[in-house]
């Protein structure tokens, strides 16, 4: 069944997200990007404050293709006791020596879930790389908030070809990019592991805002409706 996943940058919204009924935590920090990433501090009052209610993901944040860099960021966030660590992989075509970052950190236990985006249609025989090098998961967002959303800049067959071959490969597949209410219903016709959301929980779902419980119960409400009908289709 597909979860909901709630970006969080503080201990106030985390509190709310998890009320909201949020399935995952994930730390991010909308104000530097868009896998702006929150301090080492706030990460670990997060893990502490959640204490294993929800798994915690973090991003390591808007970084250089650079393997040391990567790699470091990587350890760094695992070490603050998330459960999932982002990485963004803007590049990964033209660098694939980053590879080296996650299968190095892979095999130390760390579960790490590669972010790619729609702006770059990447090509799905990344996964391939991606699963080899040991990640737990890929995600498909956005890079550009203002360009559109993911369901605007991802066609229909590329989204659920993507979603397919994650799980084809043992992969956890996540959707998200400014997605709205209306989106909903659309994207979990084919079946990810989760949809990630920021703005649509934010008053006047501004992104770089506070989180707003009202704004998440309707996701929320979206989400377990579009389910519910779907149990009572199959039954």
């Amino acid at each position: 069944m597909t979860r909901l996943l709630a970006s969080v940058s503080n201990t106030r919204e985390t509190e709310l997200a998890l009320a909201g009924g949020a399935d995952i935590i994930d730390l991010k920090e909308p104000a530097n990007g868009a896998l702006g990433a929150v301090t080492t501090l706030v990460q670990q009052e997060i893990v502490k404050q959640v204490a294993g209610q929800r798994p915690v993901s973090a991003t390591i944040g808007d970084l250089p293709m650079v393997v040391e860099t990567l790699s470091r960021a990587i350890s760094t966030t695992a070490d603050t006791g998330v459960d999932i660590v982002k990485v963004g992989l803007p590049q990964l075509e033209q660098h694939p020596q980053c590879l080296q970052a996650l299968s190095e950190n892979a095999a130390q236990g760390v579960q790490i879930v590669a972010v790619l985006f729609a702006e770059h249609r990447p090509a799905l025989q990344l996964l391939n790389q991606l699963a080899e090098s040991g990640c737990l998961g890929v995600m498909l967002d956005t890079a550009d908030k203002s360009a559109g959303n993911l369901c605007s800049l991802g066609e229909p067959a590329y989204l659920s070809a993507f979603v397919r071959q994650a799980r084809g490969l043992g992969l956890l597949s996540g959707l998200a990019g400014s997605l709205t209410v209306a989106n909903i219903a659309t994207l979990l016709r084919l079946h990810p592991d989760y949809l990630g959301f920021r703005g649509a929980l934010c008053a006047n779902s501004k992104r770089t805002g506070q989180l707003s419980s009202k704004a998440l119960a309707r996701v929320r409400e979206a989400f377990d409706i579009t389910l519910d009908k779907r149990t009572r289709s199959v039954a």
